[in-house]
């Protein structure tokens, strides 16, 4: 297969820049028939920059947080560096936290496509690292979180004591792991304090884009009654799939990367600069308690973000930062 050359050269950024590809170290490329392209440039990339790439393809997972063959979680532990370049995500699952147990780098990249890492891998990492790092800043020593938009976002979260986790897409120490790209801030609610009404209106995970939005009503940390149009039946159907904790809420997130744009991808959509998502399900990689099999993102436009009744964000625009 003939590699498209902006592909290969956003691969070689990939490995190299993000996540600090050595020249003695070993590669493990985890992909499936949906990313087959990208996967194959990643690990001829990888060819070139390390001591050994190895291309591994699985059957695409039905849902995100779904976990790979065993084979192949075993893999993950022996190796240096692992990029999943997958249709449905790998983060949320116990195959990259076991890797990163035992010291690897793990890069996934749920929904990549070659747009998106031609676009987000050719911004300025220095720069969303200064963006990730002043959110992160602002939310030391926060309790409350508090979400509102004009479409009829209402809601309120308790965050007291949880992991602040700062997520740049540059994974170049050992046992670190992350999306790449990146460029976001997020944690873990405090589980069952989460209310009142959620109104997606950019995309969600496994789904797309919305066309209409999604009502979420949510009582004590777990999404109730859920109505829109054809994507709110989606996003119902996804969720039973999994049982009642594929409900919780199980992340608040901050999107800082200034090149990502909406793209109907989550691994982009979360990562746009001027948004937050809300996801559902497993939260266990941040700190919280949620162990499901399932971990679904839902974005939202223009917010107003408050932190302790301070506004950090008006309509989508960060206050006192410019980019």
């Amino acid at each position: 297969m003939e590699i498209n050359k902006e592909l290969m050269q956003a691969s070689i950024i990939g490995l190299h820049d993000a996540m600090g590809l050595k020249p003695e170290e070993t590669l493990l490329i985890v992909t499936d028939e949906v990313k087959r392209e990208i996967g194959l440039a990643l690990h001829e990339a990888g060819k070139q920059l390390c001591k050994e790439s190895i291309l591994l393809e699985i059957k695409s997972r039905e849902i995100n947080g779904q976990e790979p063959p065993e084979c192949v979680a075993e893999m993950m532990k022996m190796v240096d560096v692992v990029v999943c370049p997958t249709a449905k995500s790998l983060t949320h699952t116990d195959a990259r936290r076991n890797a990163v147990k035992h010291g690897v780098r793990v890069g996934t990249m749920p929904g990549i496509s070659v747009e998106i890492m031609s676009r987000c891998l050719n911004a300025d990492f220095d720069k969303i690292i200064e963006l990730t790092k002043f959110v992160a800043k602002k939310l030391e020593g926060v309790k409350i979180v508090k979400i509102f938009t004009a479409l009829g976002t209402d809601l309120t979260m308790n965050i007291e004591g949880r992991m602040i986790i700062e997520s740049t897409g540059v994974l170049r120490e050992k046992g670190q792991s992350g999306n790449m790209p990146s460029g976001e801030v997020y944690l873990a609610p405090v589980e069952g304090t989460t209310n009142g009404i959620l109104v997606i209106d950019g995309s969600v995970a496994g789904i797309g884009l919305v066309k209409q939005p999604i009502k979420i009503n949510i009582v004590n940390g777990y999404a109730k009654e859920i109505t829109g149009g054809e994507e709110a039946a989606k996003l119902q159907e996804m969720l039973d799939k999994s049982g009642i904790e594929a409900r919780a809420v199980a992340e608040f997130g901050i999107g800082t990367n200034y090149k990502a744009i909406l793209s109907g991808q989550i691994l982009e959509d979360e990562k746009v600069f001027g948004t937050i998502h809300i996801a559902f399900g497993n939260n266990l990689t941040m700190g919280g308690t949620i162990s499901v099999n399932s971990h679904i993102d839902g974005l939202v436009k223009f917010p107003d973000v408050y932190f302790d009744d301070k506004l950090i964000m008006q309509k989508g625009k960060l206050l006192d930062f410019e980019i």
